[in-house]
C-alpha cells in the first residue's frame, strides 16, 4: 500500500511540474529602435564629416520607449555624456527611424532638431568583429545653431 501511495504522489507531483508553464514577456513597442548604444560624434561641414571633433572618443546614448508605450515616438538621451539633450522623438518602427523638429530639451532649456535618424539590423561591427545593429543620427541643437553633429556607432552587446 505504502508502494501505490507513493507512486501516486510522485505521479501528482510530475503532473504539476510539467503543467507549469513559462510566461513569454513582451517586449515594448518601440523595441527595434530601442537600445543601449556607444557613438561618435562627428561635425557635418557640408560635404565633409569632421570626425570626433571634441576628441571624447565612443560615449554612451540611450533611445527607449515613452511611459505611454507609444510606438510612435521615443526617448533620445546622451545621458549627459555629450550635450545633455534628452528629448521625445517621432518614430517610424517599421523603417527604423525617427526624427524631431524643436523637441523640447528635458535636461535644459534649448530644443533639439533630430535628421536622418536610422537604426541598420547588424550594419555595424563590434570591437571584436561580431556584427552589431548601427545607429546615425544628425542632431542640432537651438544654442548651437548651424552646427550639426552626427553620432554615429553600435548597439551595446553586453560583451
Amino acid at each position: 500500500m505504502k508502494k501505490v501511495l507513493y507512486f501516486a504522489a510522485l505521479l501528482l507531483t510530475m503532473v504539476f511540474a510539467t503543467s507549469c508553464e513559462k510566461e513569454e514577456i513582451g517586449g515594448t513597442a518601440t523595441e527595434s529602435l530601442a537600445g543601449d548604444w556607444y557613438v561618435q560624434a562627428n561635425v557635418v561641414d557640408g560635404d565633409q564629416v569632421i570626425e570626433d571633433y571634441y576628441g571624447l572618443g565612443r560615449f554612451h546614448i540611450a533611445t527607449y520607449n515613452t511611459a505611454a508605450n507609444n510606438p510612435n515616438e521615443i526617448w533620445v538621451d546622451d545621458l549627459s555624456n555629450f550635450w545633455q539633450f534628452k528629448v521625445k522623438a517621432a518614430a517610424d518602427v517599421n523603417n527604423l527611424t525617427f526624427s524631431a523638429s524643436g523637441a523640447a530639451n528635458t535636461y535644459y532649456d534649448c530644443s533639439v532638431n533630430i535628421t536622418n535618424a536610422k537604426v541598420i539590423k547588424k550594419g555595424g561591427t563590434q570591437n571584436n568583429g561580431s556584427p552589431a545593429d548601427y545607429i546615425t543620427l544628425d542632431v542640432e541643437f537651438s544654442d548651437d545653431p548651424g552646427t550639426i553633429y552626427r553620432l554615429e556607432g553600435v548597439r551595446y552587446s553586453g560583451l
